[in-house]
């Protein structure tokens, strides 16, 4: 089933990414639209893009060293992986979603970003937009949400205590509300500036991490933690300090950290290092994105409906200011998420 689509779509799109991604940036009017697998079996969708949002890994992946970038994503190519967009053809194996149906939803690393006023998107990385959200706040969910979700919920029970190491950012902000959803006790670390704001979520207790050690703050409050979920990547004793405040069965999952070999270096010392050798002692998990991403979203969906979960957009950009909200991502400082809108056709 299909809608009128046409041959041509504007979008921006990158060769090189020297300088930085947004360095790089330029906006096309006759890029082709992307077309569906000819595969049998492979269920996809052909989405018009209303909004859009961003994340670090957008421009981290696309500026990986070594032409790693280039390696994953064939270029000339469009950035942005999350989206809420309207479904205007799919493949005949398709049949939980229907033409003309407004859909959100995360691409894997591709070509053909939601940059662009068209992307092609798995079946199994979406999901239908309830009613009562809004196009914006659902193009924020994908990434951050998931990643929120899948580091916090398989983890934790209520009555449980929680750290979020980086509670102001996009990970963070999902990250309080989706574990306060769950009954537990929030914890995380952010700067003065913000605290207020991660107060208003839902954090139980915060950590200033411009004015203590966020290491030996934690140690002050004993072994208590059931889970700490890493959005930040430092400091990088942080994983070794957990013997001091997570509990004997606690959890450490690794999501954020700088794309340099240093960081990753720390990375692999964490997860592969035994405590013999000075490692922690404490269970590590390095997250990747897990599981049935179509019922995970579904469930975002539902608990942003339903009041529990509140997306936190900080800013919605028009299309025509893409290199502008990569700017802004870069710096560090937003507290919560970026936005793109895509197509005027939102309403």
């Amino acid at each position: 089933m299909s809608s009128e689509i046409p041959p041509t779509m504007r979008a921006w799109q990158y060769a090189q990414t020297t300088g930085g991604l947004e360095q790089n940036l330029v906006l096309k009017d006759d890029v082709p639209v992307p077309t569906l697998s000819p595969r049998l079996g492979d269920n996809e969708l052909l989405i018009e893009v209303l909004s859009a949002s961003i994340n670090p890994s957008d421009y981290k992946v696309a500026e990986l060293p070594l032409n790693l970038g280039r390696a994953l994503v064939r270029t000339p190519a469009t950035p942005a992986w999350d989206f809420c967009g309207r479904v205007v053809k799919s493949t005949n194996t398709v049949d939980n979603f229907r033409v003309g149906e407004i859909v959100f939803g995360r691409q894997a690393p591709t070509q053909q970003g939601a940059c662009g006023q068209y992307i092609v998107a798995s079946a199994k990385a979406c999901a239908s937009l309830p009613s009562g959200v809004d196009v914006d706040e659902a193009a924020s969910i994908p990434c951050a949400g998931l990643t929120a979700y899948q580091t916090i919920a398989p983890h934790v029970k209520p009555g449980d205590k929680v750290f979020l190491n980086g509670g102001s950012g996009g990970v963070g902000s999902f990250g309080i509300q989706i574990a306060k959803a769950l009954g537990c006790h929030v914890t995380i670390s952010c700067s003065a500036a913000k605290a207020e704001q991660c107060k208003a979520l839902g954090a139980d207790d915060i950590i200033d991490y411009t004015a203590v050690d966020v290491c030996q703050a934690l140690k002050e409050r004993g072994q208590v933690f059931k889970l700490c979920v890493d959005n930040v990547g430092f400091p990088a004793e942080l994983y070794k300090a957990g013997d001091d405040y997570l509990l004997p069965d606690g959890k450490f999952v690794q999501v954020g950290g700088p794309m340099s070999l240093a960081a990753v270096s720390s990375t692999m010392s964490r997860l592969l290092r035994p405590s013999f050798l000075g490692g922690g002692k404490r269970k590590f998990q390095l997250y990747t994105l897990m599981g049935d991403q179509y019922q995970d979203l579904a469930i975002l969906g539902q608990i942003v409906a339903e009041g529990k979960v509140k997306p936190v957009v900080e800013h919605a950009y028009e299309f025509e200011d893409v290199p502008t909200a990569f700017r802004d991502l870069r710096k560090g400082k937003t507290h919560g998420k970026l936005v793109i809108h895509v197509s005027d056709k939102r309403a």
